[in-house]
């Protein structure tokens, strides 16, 4: 099924039976080391829940479907990632490098395509019509024994998901889009300038660009941005290595800064960026651990985020699945979070009595 045609057919699936009654901020005593949970401010109530690729421990990630489900749960942002093709189309892909682990190949799109086969290919060298034949719901991510598995799933663009929201009429939703642009590597995607020059021309098109935020890890590709839509709210993602504080030079992630020059701080060197609004950091050493863990440490802490606030920035940090963790960020001040497992933050959410996203269905 074309993606055009999917969308025709949204109509006709059921919607996501989901609780939308928050409960009060009540129950048990927090985890030890857990903070001590407070009262949520009145602008808690605006906490940003991202459904990462579209919720990928919910669904294969990146799909139509995945994209659907996290509207009609109810999250106030859909979070996806973008990649430049051969014959510059902006597709939704995490993967600069096609994934075996994730798509698998089923014919050539013609006969005798010498570049067939394309997985273990980049997506910069292939033509949309040859990642369109792969399957990449072929199997169920590891580690996500609740997703759902979209057989036969395709490689979608960025204006298959514009679309969609336009469909549901989710006015209230974001997209948060990345630039994947590969500044360690350049050599493995589109160029910079192609790339976000591409993104900029589609999001435009849709005519909800009001519901849309631009972020990358390449703060270069942020700069470009800005300099194509000045009033665009821009995010400056992190994962600290990128930032090489103490290393010599500039690190290639940051668009010609060096971080050492705002002593390795990362709000302060991000503050800098034109139009940057908001700041995503991972949330955590190590990158996947959790409250408890032996070592464990969040990298958002309470000076990062209140240096951020001091400067109008938002934080959202990037991916926590675990409730407790999450639970504990909400307590540092973080403004949203992006997580795989929007269900889980959703209820932790209810819980606490904090405002709930809308649920959207889709709609004739």
């Amino acid at each position: 099924m074309s993606a055009r045609h999917f969308l025709a057919a949204l109509a006709l699936l059921p919607a996501l039976a989901l609780p939308a009654t928050a409960q009060a901020a009540t129950g048990p005593a927090p985890a030890p080391g857990v903070p001590p949970r407070t009262a949520v401010p009145p602008r808690k109530t605006h906490f940003d829940l991202q459904a990462h690729r579209g919720g990928l421990g919910l669904t294969t990630e990146s799909t139509l479907e995945g994209f659907a489900k996290a509207l009609r749960l109810g999250v106030s942002t859909l979070e996806l990632d973008t990649q430049v093709t051969r014959d510059h189309k902006v597709v939704v892909t995490h993967d600069r490098q096609v994934s075996a682990q994730k798509c698998r190949d089923t014919a050539p799109v013609v006969p005798g395509d010498p570049q067939y086969p394309y997985v273990g290919k980049y997506v910069k060298d292939l033509t949309l019509a040859q990642l369109t034949t792969m399957d990449c719901g072929y199997r169920q991510l590891p580690g996500h024994p609740g997703q759902e598995r979209i057989a036969g799933a395709r490689m979608v663009e960025l204006r298959d998901v514009l679309d969609l929201v336009k469909r549901y009429r989710a006015r209230q939703v974001t997209l948060n889009v990345e630039t994947k642009v590969e500044a360690g590597a350049p050599e493995q995607t589109a160029p910079r300038e192609l790339f976000v020059r591409r993104v900029y021309e589609e999001i435009r098109a849709s005519g909800i660009e009001r519901q849309v935020t631009v972020q990358s890890f390449d703060w270069g590709a942020l700069k470009v941005m800005h300099r194509l839509a000045p009033h665009w709210p821009l995010v400056a993602l992190t994962n600290h290595d990128f930032l090489q504080v103490g290393e010599p030079g500039a690190s290639p992630w940051l668009g010609g800064i060096d971080a050492d020059d705002y002593g390795g701080d990362f709000v302060r060197a991000a503050a800098t960026v034109p139009g940057v609004r908001a700041l995503s950091p991972n949330y955590g050493f190590p990158q996947n651990g959790k409250i408890g863990d032996p070592g464990f440490r969040f990298y958002p802490d309470r000076a990062m985020i209140a240096a951020a606030h001091a400067r109008g920035l938002k934080v959202v940090p990037w991916t926590c699945d675990d409730p407790a963790t999450v639970a504990a960020l909400m307590d540092l001040g973080v403004d949203g979070i992006i997580t795989d497992y929007p269900d889980r933050v959703r209820a932790l959410m209810a819980e606490r009595g904090m405002r709930l996203p809308k649920q959207y269905h889709p709609r004739g």
